[in-house]
């Protein structure tokens, strides 16, 4: 590659433990491997001469690229149109197999005339921090590096030279022809199935029926099928099979300015984030799903601080350690710096937390099984903990990183903790303080009533007796603070339209003389705010305007329906993609608007 592809011009594959980032030039371009949270392997979206890439497309000059998912699947295809030949390029990574874990497939198949094919396989271990040997051996050939404690075996199906550190190969493919190649981690010296001479086409076989057999399961059936079904694929992906854990995104380091410095590592579990996946999971009827991330989470309760509190995010894995540092030796994506691994963020009070924490697990015990009882003693001790520090100022839901002050998000979210346990209590006849609950969560209520109500702009407003609106606002009618049709919201929400509203486009808040976060810079508008805004249109009744918004919205999704954190003066995706929340939102939306649309007698 010349240049940065943009963050929008790539699709996602994965095997349920990482996911790989593929741009239309048919160049994998970010892999953290063997999970979800370890070091690069592949990096080059962050650092074109360091990151190292996986590259395969078709030698022509100028090709047309075009990119797709095989129906109901994340088995990705990707074209290369010229006059002198069509070239595709399937590639997925094996689900479920546990001789080969961690497996990336790539097969390429000329689709007419005589195709000239290009291949380099350049890992770079350790966030390009480590480096590796390359040997060839009789099953292919292996990158190996001592210091990142890791190898991977390249096998092909056409002749490869070493190159330096990499592998290239340069081979011409006749019409209907294919080749393969396939990246293995290499755990043992035990063989792998990976060498079986049809294995590329049988674990093609398997992983399609895997993925739409899992598709199948879907019970949304409304208007938008198409981009919900892939929001569900999506957030899958982001999954973790082994640990049942769901991370924020797949990426680090991609910049909410480019050439700024807001770049974050989100390759963690958010319990916020995952309390809303685990709720769009839900709604579309994977309660497997559902049940795999209520067992993380009673682990993570079962180890709450002595006071009772909980921590905002962990590994994927459940451990608590997630150190920042930056990697000055990146140059970054489109020279944005710093990149950062890790978060500390983690260090962080954020009160809204428990609120979409008792929220998920309310809903879980309503519509999928009973919680257990060790569960709930644990959720007794946090709920008693937020009646006692709801008061208290925090980073809230925008974790920013100026001062803490109280925001209108947290203090309602301390409502929902309150309520939403209440409401546990007295449909399983669960022991609990009710009299205190009640007394705090009424508390809370008159506080946001008196403080956080600004009379001359009619508005709730980010903090107590300030000017700034915040859209985490959106929210207060679909956790049902307020109802969506209350004087006191529609004023607000109108208020919000004229300050954060571009179209159907939202911003978080503006950066101004009246609130900093604490970073220097602007930044894009965010899309979960915009489905979030969406979806309070068509709670308030106007379904014709939602829906209007909604098309709109879905309009900015990427060539193959994802979405990034955030969109760009120039719609170009930032942040880091695809994000989980954005998904979830477009997901909630759907769902209520397709069913009052329907309820309204409005066609498909």
């Amino acid at each position: 590659m010349s240049d940065h592809r943009r963050i929008e011009e790539h699709a996602v594959i994965g095997d349920l433990d990482t996911v790989a980032l593929v741009a239309v030039d048919g160049t994998i371009s970010f892999l953290c491997a063997p999970l979800f949270d370890s070091p690069t392997v592949f990096a080059s979206l962050l650092d074109l001469e360091r990151g190292g890439s996986f590259e395969l497309h078709a030698a022509y000059d100028d090709p047309t690229h075009t990119q797709l998912y095989l129906p109901d699947t994340n088995v990705l295809l990707t074209r290369f149109l010229h006059d002198d030949g069509v070239a595709e390029v399937s590639d997925f990574m094996v689900i479920g197999d546990a001789e080969a874990p961690h497996t990336i497939v790539r097969r390429v198949k000329a689709v007419r005339g005589d195709v000239p094919f290009v291949m380099r396989c350049a890992p770079r271990f350790d966030y390009a921090r480590a480096a590796h040997v390359v040997e060839r051996t009789h099953e292919g050939v292996v990158f190996s590096s001592p210091a990142a404690r890791m190898a991977l075996r390249l096998r092909s199906s056409v002749p490869v030279e070493i190159d330096g550190g990499d592998a290239t190969a340069r081979f011409v493919l006749r019409s209907g022809d294919t080749a393969s190649f396939v990246l293995e981690l290499v755990a043992d010296q035990r063989p792998t199935p990976c060498g079986r001479p049809r294995y590329s086409v049988e674990a093609f076989k398997d992983t399609s029926n895997f993925w739409r057999a899992w598709a199948g399961r879907a019970t949304y059936r409304g208007r938008w099928r198409e981009m919900v079904l892939r929001s569900a694929l999506v957030l899958k992906l982001l999954t973790s099979q082994r640990h049942g854990s769901i991370i924020a995104a797949p990426t680090l380091g991609l910049p909410e300015r480019i050439g700024g410095s807001r770049n974050w590592d989100y390759r963690f579990t958010w319990i916020r984030d995952a309390s809303f996946t685990l709720y769009a999971l839900m709604r579309l009827g994977y309660t497997d799903e559902s049940a795999a991330f209520m067992r993380w989470l009673e682990a993570r309760c079962a180890e709450l601080e002595p006071d009772g509190s909980l921590q905002i995010m962990y590994r994927v894995d459940g451990g608590h350690d997630v150190p920042e540092e930056e990697l000055p030796h990146f140059a970054g994506y489109r020279s944005s710096r710093p990149v950062r691994i890790g978060n500390n963020a983690v260090r962080q009070l954020q009160l809204d937390i428990y609120g979409e924490l008792l929220d998920a697990i309310y809903l879980y015990d309503k519509y999928g099984a009973q919680i257990s009882f060790d569960l709930w003693s644990n959720v007794r001790r946090l709920v008693d903990w937020v009646a006692e520090n709801w008061r208290r100022p925090d980073q809230s839901i925008w974790e920013v990183r100026g001062e803490q002050r109280e925001f209108l998000y947290s203090r309602v979210n301390c409502w929902v903790a309150i309520d939403r346990a209440i409401r546990i209590a007295m449909r399983r006849s669960l022991p609990a303080p009710l009299a205190r609950w009640y007394d705090q969560r009424d508390q809370i209520y008159g506080d946001v009533l008196a403080r956080f109500w600004n009379p001359e702009l009619r508005a709730f407003v980010q903090s107590p007796h300030s000017n700034v609106l915040d859209a985490s606002a959106l929210l207060l009618p679909l956790v049902r603070f307020i109802s969506p049709t209350d004087p006191r919201w529609l004023s607000t929400l109108a208020a919000i339209e004229q300050s954060l509203v571009a179209d159907s486009l939202v911003y978080r808040y503006r950066v101004d003389d009246a609130f900093s976060d604490g970073l220097p810079g602007g930044e894009g508008t965010f899309s979960m705010c915009s489905f979030w805004y969406v979806e309070c249109v068509s709670r308030m009744g106007d379904v014709l305007k939602a829906r209007h918004f909604m098309d709109k919205m879905l309009g900015y999704a990427n060539h193959v329906g994802l979405y990034g954190e955030q969109l760009g003066p120039r719609a170009q995706h930032l942040g880091n993609f695809p994000q989980a929340f954005t998904h979830v939102a477009l997901i909630s939306a759907a769902f209520d608007l397709d069913r009052r649309l329907s309820v309204a007698g409005h066609p498909s």
